[in-house]
């Protein structure tokens, strides 16, 4: 079916919860421009499904029974680059929502949300919007600007040590740069840095300084010198 010149918006419902898949897919099923194309209940199932379905948008639940739905939506955007990743979830929860972020989702939302804006948010992000649930947005928002060191609920996870190297990976120095400028064995660097992605649930370096950029674009500039 076309919806305004274009086909029917392919959806992958994943949820460990049957009735709750239910639901949303007789919400959607109920709507001309949107379709359901698979549903999983795990995130391995999730992954293997949108290889198999070829959906535009997957809506992922948070937590699944055998890995974070962080985790999922980060190797369904690496996978699948063109496929979009709503968070659905009924946990407001800033630490996953930045996660989130930086895992690739285009938006997250909470479960709490009426029908009518879920159908707009799916079309919103299948036309390549970006959104995040704004009472979410304001909860992150006060904890970057809170009180504290770093205010950040993933940064206070770090040690003093990880957060110095954390802020030079930030800057774009290597492992021997760092060793060079912190009077470390490269090798004890590069177990600083496994040490920090762990704790911060990321795989990449790069993800972890975009983090750290992020945040710190959101302190006000009276905080800014103690950010890094």
């Amino acid at each position: 079916m076309v919806w305004e010149g274009f086909r029917e918006m392919r959806i992958l419902l994943v949820d460990d919860h049957e009735i709750v898949r239910k639901g949303l897919r007789s919400l959607l099923d109920a709507e001309p421009d949107l379709e359901v194309v698979g549903e999983a209940g795990s995130a391995a199932e999730a992954i293997r499904r949108v290889g198999f379905d070829s959906p535009d948008v997957v809506v992922l639940d948070v937590r699944l029974p055998d890995a974070s739905g962080v985790e999922a939506c980060r190797n369904i955007r690496s996978a699948f680059p063109d496929v979009r990743v709503l968070m659905l979830t009924s946990f407001a929860d800033e630490e996953a929502l930045m996660a989130a972020i930086l895992a690739g989702a285009s938006g997250y939302l909470l479960k709490r949300i009426d029908s009518a804006a879920l159908l707009e948010s799916l079309r919103r992000i299948g036309r390549g919007e970006s959104l995040i649930d704004p009472d979410m947005v304001t909860k992150l928002f006060s904890a970057l600007r809170g009180g504290g060191p770093s205010s950040d609920p993933l940064l206070d996870r770090l040690s003093d040590q990880e957060r110095k190297v954390l802020d030079l990976i930030a800057e774009g120095k290597t492992n021997r740069e760092i060793s060079s400028e912190m009077f470390l064995a490269e090798k004890t660097v590069k177990n600083y840095v496994s040490n920090l992605l762990t704790k911060l649930g990321m795989s990449r370096r790069s993800e972890a300084a975009a983090y750290v950029a992020r945040a710190a674009a959101q302190k006000p500039d009276s905080d800014r010198e103690d950010w890094t």
